[in-house]
């Protein structure tokens, strides 16, 4: 029998996204109860000492390993003089107003929603650059890796897309399959931006490219904050299964921190490596120059910024929000360290909810998954690609598309838009 759909909410709120800034800095010392994670570096010896001490939930051999540790145990590790230890950064998702703040009111006019308001959002009619498209294709043979806040993969329009669906949250294990749970609702609409497949009655909502396969890694917790080992570990564990399985994997991370992590950036690394295409969020803290957020900033992350379905200067427009790059690399059409890469829509994006309904939100969140499934579009009908050759056609579609729209848009490369705006044709 066929599941009907679910009378869920078709939340219309404008947020400016949800995206993930990491808290400040850990106390001076430990306080009475509580709970530490931490990052243990020292020699290989000392390490092997601690962990025949404690409990180890991340091992990343030279880079050091991860423990939780009450504050008898932070003191201890504190008077090792042959280790250094620091708090492991925690991010947390930055949200302006979701499901869970609506008014009583508010909330019971929206449950006759099922369907979505549109079938192919403005974002998917914008990247397919054809406005009359009924639903897409494409994607097939390729896997897309959402680290996000878990997705909910029985929804209608996610259903048989999930291949691998993982948790990375969980306090007594670093990792539980069968397990993505998403009671937030980010993840769920990240990914169905990338391959919502409109339904077994093809009356849902349509991503980019949904052929593609979903590996569901949750690495986000309820609350919406995670620790940048789990963030790391998930990275690694994606490439790794990449290689194991044989597959071609695009990352999409809808996440980031202002300052730059050295667990997650080594992992980029590692999974840039392996062959593995890793699209990140650029942020929402623009529109001043160098706000862009990490991993969008790290060089081997293709950083997307967010536009408007606005028309400016003859092209759509960077969204204010969007987090901008380094303006003295203008013109180059070379990416370093902290560059916008290209843009993509990311304003007012509806797509698929973690209650079976539908929800609009905005934020460079909501852009990079366009890539992440534009990318597996492309590579699924060119899979004798590397990864690195499809960056690059991802970049010389950019060029055809040229933003002048926004603070900072220029004719050619610049901070605000990247390379400009990658379609399918």
């Amino acid at each position: 029998m066929k599941k009907k759909r679910a009378l869920g909410a078709a939340l219309l709120s404008m947020t400016m996204g949800l995206s993930v800034f990491t808290a400040g800095a850990f106390a001076k010392g430990p306080e009475t109860n509580e709970a530490y994670r931490v990052l243990i570096q020292g020699p290989a010896a000392e390490r092997a000492n601690v962990k025949a001490q404690i409990e180890e939930r991340w091992d990343f051999g030279k880079n050091g390993l991860t423990a939780e540790v009450n504050a008898k145990q932070y003191e201890a590790l504190l008077k090792n003089k042959n280790i250094t230890i620091e708090k492991v950064s925690e991010v947390t998702l930055d949200t302006v107003r979701t499901e869970a703040s609506l008014s009583k009111k508010e909330a019971m006019s929206l449950e006759a929603a099922g369907y979505p308001s549109d079938q192919t959002p403005w974002g998917i009619e914008s990247i397919y650059n054809n406005s009359s498209i009924s639903s897409t294709s494409g994607g097939s043979g390729i896997k897309v890796a959402v680290l996000d806040t878990g997705v909910y993969t029985n929804h209608i329009d996610l259903e048989g897309s999930a291949e691998q669906c993982k948790d990375f949250t969980q306090y007594y294990s670093s990792m539980v399959n069968g397990s993505c749970t998403d009671r937030q609702g980010h993840g769920t609409h990240v990914a169905g931006t990338v391959l919502a497949n409109g339904g077994y009655d093809g009356l849902g909502i349509y991503g980019v490219a949904p052929q593609a396969k979903l590996w569901a890694y949750k690495v986000l917790g309820d609350n919406g904050s995670g620790y940048s080992d789990d963030i790391a570990g998930a990275i690694r564990h994606v490439a790794d299964e990449a290689v194991r399985t044989g597959s071609k994997v695009v990352i999409n991370m809808s996440l980031g921190s202002s300052g730059k992590d050295s667990l997650i950036a080594s992992a980029v690394d590692y999974a840039y490596s392996k062959g593995v295409l890793i699209v990140a969020a650029a942020g929402n803290s623009g529109y001043s120059a160098n706000t862009i957020g990490y991993p969008g900033a790290l060089v081997n992350a293709v950083a997307v910024a967010a536009l408007e379905n606005v028309q400016q200067n003859g092209t759509y427009r960077v969204a204010n929000f969007s987090s901008r790059g380094n303006p003295n690399t203008d013109g180059d059409y070379y990416i370093q360290e902290r560059d916008v890469e290209v843009s993509a829509p990311g304003s007012s994006i509806e797509s698929t909810w973690y209650n079976g309904g539908y929800n609009t939100i905005s934020g460079t969140s909501m852009a990079t998954p366009h890539v992440a499934g534009l990318a597996a579009k492309i590579w699924s009908s060119n899979p004798y690609m590397s990864h690195t050759q499809l960056r690059t056609e991802l970049r010389n579609r950019a060029k055809q598309y040229d933003i002048k729209g926004g603070y900072g848009a220029a004719t050619g490369d610049d901070y605000a838009s990247g390379f400009g705006y990658p379609r399918v044709r």
